[in-house]
């Protein structure tokens, strides 16, 4: 089996693949203060509820925008796993042209998003990952990645807006009764929702273009089904687009 962990600044997702199936998959808090041993004593667990096996895990692969908790991971998946991980970025790179004028600068999970969309579509796309930052990434119908954007994301808007706003509460994320609210927590609503909504629109709108035709969008991340249902911007929503593309990049390196 295929241990996948992708660690994001707010949740860290991992995956069990047994061949092409993805058998198991968590959703957990990015823990910036556990050890090594308090993570691996974490997913031993988890592994033994879902009645999975330690050691049937014969490989791993990491993506990590959290510096930090890369070198722990490592660690933990050595000692808690007995294999050694590899690590997008630093011991394995996606076999996909990257054209930012800094490749180095593209996010481990960005480049991992594009390979898994561009696998499945093979045609221009762009993929829209809500995350703690809400990322856009263009690809070209001959699967080059162009670059993208990148905005805060929805929640620490929200968060932030609470924080400098004195008698603003902090809300909920979830649909107001219309887009004219007459309570402040339905204006707050309003304002995030469809104000974002614009925003992911807009953005959008103005890559297509610069894609030169209908490129095709696919929607990742904690909060792609929420807005999906939302708009009709987003053709498709894919919750384990990381983990396919770090199981797609592992393969492609042990071909």
């Amino acid at each position: 089996m295929l241990l996948v962990i992708d660690v994001g600044n707010t949740n860290t997702v991992l995956g069990v693949y047994k061949g092409d199936e993805l058998v198991r998959h968590w959703r957990l808090q990015t823990h910036h203060g556990r050890t090594s041993d308090e993570h691996g004593i974490f997913l031993r667990q988890l592994f033994e509820l879902s009645g999975l096996g330690v050691g049937e895990v014969k490989a791993a692969i990491i993506s990590c925008v959290v510096p930090p908790m890369e070198r722990m991971l490592v660690k933990m998946v050595r000692d808690y796993f007995a294999c050694v991980p590899t690590v997008v970025g630093d011991d394995i790179e996606a076999n996909m042209p990257i054209e930012y004028d800094n490749p180095q600068e593209v996010g481990a999970d960005r480049v991992v998003n594009a390979v898994a969309a561009y696998h499945r579509l093979q045609k221009a796309l762009i993929v829209v990952d809500f995350g703690t930052a809400t990322t856009f990434d263009a690809i070209s119908a001959e699967g080059a990645y162009l670059g993208g954007a990148i905005c805060p994301g929805i929640t620490i808007s929200s968060e932030a807006l609470f924080h400098a706003a004195s008698k603003l509460p902090r809300v909920e994320l979830a649909k107001p009764p219309s887009v004219i609210g007459r309570t402040t927590v339905h204006s707050i609503q309003a304002g995030m929702l469809y104000g974002y909504i614009g925003l992911v629109r807009e953005i959008v709108t103005r890559m297509k273009t610069e894609l030169g035709g209908d490129a095709h969008v696919v929607g990742t991340g904690g909060l792609a089904g929420f807005f999906a249902s939302e708009t009709d911007i987003i053709d498709d929503v894919d919750e384990f687009l990381t983990l396919k593309g770090l199981r797609l990049i592992f393969n492609e390196a042990q071909a």
